[in-house]
């Protein structure tokens, strides 16, 4: 008979016996073929949350960081001059379309209860949003 504990594992630690949380998991591998690519970026509020997560650390943000700056892109204005019901509105937009694709696709991993959203970066998808960005994000 053994002495080793089925409690722990080989280093002695104890396993973990909580799930992970989805934004600690490790990335799904995917390579979207261009046609994804395309009609991913064929809207232009999924085009701005794919550059706000890729200049965001780490491509963390909360849905309401998300919104706010999504938001304030669209009316060219600051984010604290957004109207509510346009922010409203952008968010529903995102928490029921567009985040959800981009999830679906294996581009971000959204948890929509917490309302937080993970961009694992995607070098081709982010190479054709980069061009598009230049010329119609606002000045800054």
């Amino acid at each position: 008979m053994s002495n080793e504990s089925p409690y722990r594992d080989d280093s002695g630690k104890r396993p973990s016996t909580d799930p992970p949380h989805v934004l600690r998991a490790e990335p799904a591998v995917s390579r979207p073929s261009f046609d994804d690519i395309f009609k991913l970026l064929s809207e232009k509020r999924r085009r701005y949350a794919i550059h706000h997560l890729s200049t965001t650390p780490e491509g963390v943000a909360t849905l309401s960081d998300l919104v706010e700056q999504v938001a304030a892109w669209e009316t060219e204005t600051s984010v604290g001059d957004v109207p509510d019901d346009y922010r409203k509105r952008v968010e529903a937009s995102l928490h029921h379309t567009h985040l959800p694709k981009l999830d679906d696709a294996n581009i971000i991993d959204y948890d929509a209860r917490s309302e937080s959203v993970r961009y694992w970066g995607q070098p081709v998808l982010e190479e054709y949003a980069e061009h598009v960005a230049a010329m119609e994000l606002p000045e800054r």
